[in-house]
């Protein structure tokens, strides 16, 4: 049985009362309390586990003995309490985005760095299951489209949509796409908020592949879907539904030699058999029916137990934060 790591969670609304409820059923958690601005909020969540809780964001977790940290607080807040918490010796898990600017996510990894602490984001689709799949394929993605929809929520109002859900979408692409980041091309604006709501990018990459991104947090229902397309074949992924679908070309394929001028369609008698059974190879994935934040709970864990690097560290969140940041530089540039 493996030792447990004695974390805290700081920032228990929405989101972190989930991390809080996880982290107290995992063996390899030693949940030491939870901390809240609000002191309801710290109360209800403290007491609902029988752990200790605080207001006190910057000291509580030092006082309890923690070795860790999951940060779920704004996002404005992030640089600042992720130093003080590295500084004192604590690993740190801080939601994603990373920061609020690159600047700030900079900053952090710099102080991860030279106190030779953990910084993990919680990009959780590295953990989806589909994710995974989709990694095992080796695929090389020459066309990538997305979209991400969500309906108004009222939370998170402190980012617009570009670092509340497009990031999501931006760490993928960058972790499937192996090249440089040549040019953006953004159209979007704010409809609810004071920060843009609605905003489709172009991402073109040195090596040719384009990316297609749409985020949408005002839409009358979720929707989580990317498709990626290369020279093997196509890949369909339903985030929220856990489910894949790849159309690979058979080995009879071959688009240098294939004729399609001699197939005589008309005497086929069921084309669609035909070509996705004869033509073309479909596979749907299997995936598990696992907790993507579970498993980035587990993941963190196992990374301050073992000193293992984490699957999305700092200097990834960064990437996906500098070219977000290029995404928000553009619509501000042009604004509707």
């Amino acid at each position: 049985m493996h030792e447990s790591s004695r974390i805290a969670v700081v920032g228990v609304g929405h989101l972190g009362k989930h991390h809080a409820r996880l982290l107290a059923a995992m063996p390899s958690a030693d949940l030491v309390g939870v901390v809240d601005t609000n002191p309801d909020t710290a109360r209800d969540v403290g007491e609902e586990w029988d752990v200790q809780y605080s207001t006190d964001v910057r000291e509580a977790p030092l006082a309890w003995g923690a070795e860790a940290v999951s940060l779920v607080v704004p996002t404005t807040a992030h640089c600042e309490l992720a130093i003080h918490y590295l500084e004192q010796g604590l690993d740190v898990l801080v939601e994603k985005p990373l920061a609020t600017s690159p600047e700030e996510g900079r900053r952090m990894c710099d102080a991860a760095a030279r106190t030779g602490r953990i910084l993990a984001v919680g990009h959780v689709e590295r953990f989806n299951p589909a994710v995974q799949a989709l990694h095992d394929l080796d695929v090389t993605p020459r066309y990538i489209e997305s979209e991400r929809l969500a309906p108004f929520t009222f939370r998170s109002t402190d980012i617009g949509v570009v670092l509340d859900l497009m990031i999501h979408d931006i760490d993928l692409v960058l972790s499937l796409v192996d090249s440089e980041l040549e040019d953006v091309e953004v159209q979007g604006g704010a409809l609810f908020t004071p920060a843009e709501d609605i905003a489709s990018a172009r991402l073109r990459f040195a090596n040719g592949a384009v990316a297609r991104l749409t985020a949408n947090r005002v839409a009358l229902r979720p929707k989580r879907q990317m498709r990626i397309f290369s020279q093997e074949g196509y890949v369909s992924i339903d985030f929220g539904k856990k489910y894949g679908l790849v159309i690979r070309k058979s080995d009879s394929w071959d688009v240098q030699k294939l004729d399609l001028g001699s197939i005589r369609t008309a005497q086929i008698q069921d084309l669609w058999k035909f070509v996705f059974e004869g033509l073309l190879q479909v596979t749907e994935l299997k995936m598990d029916e696992n907790n993507p934040l579970e498993d980035e709970l587990r993941s963190f864990l196992e990374c301050v137990r073992t000193r293992t690097a984490p699957v999305v560290d700092g200097e990834a969140a960064l990437r996906a934060l500098v070219v977000a940041q290029r995404v928000l530089d553009h619509l501000a540039a042009h604004p509707w």
